[in-house]
């Protein structure tokens, strides 16, 4: 399921015409009205038939979003975002989240293994 959440699909739920800004949008993290607005303006500004030729092509040629990744929770849709957008920075980031486990947990473990009276003090009130 993996591949399945890193590729690019129209987004046909939040779709205005064919959901290739949803898409992009929901591929990129950006909000779907800016996507809206600049893809407005690049066609007004110079780039008229090959925006909508390129638009139609996507649309045509992209897969939809399976039912299935329509309903994943705000932090996941995040996070498979995030490696959409950069994975090799967030395999990075995961590592680094994994190093400061580490070390927090190799932290807790040298205090309780120590000999640190107060904490045998407060295990035995405990008991």
């Amino acid at each position: 399921m993996t591949g399945a959440r890193t590729r690019f699909y129209l987004d046909k739920q939040n779709a205005k015409w064919s959901g290739v800004c949803a898409g992009i949008a929901d591929y990129t993290g950006m909000d779907v009205t800016l996507v809206r607005i600049g893809m407005v303006l690049l066609t007004i500004l110079g780039g008229f038939p090959w925006t909508l030729i390129a638009y139609w092509i996507v649309a045509a040629m992209a897969p939809r979003k399976p039912l299935e990744l329509y309903e994943q929770d705000p932090a996941q849709q995040k996070f498979w975002q995030g490696v959409r957008a950069n994975p090799r920075r967030t395999a990075r980031d995961v590592r680094s989240r994994f190093r400061d486990i580490d070390r927090r947990l190799a932290d807790v473990e040298a205090y309780v293994t120590s000999s640190n009276g107060r904490l045998a003090r407060e295990i035995e009130e405990l008991r």
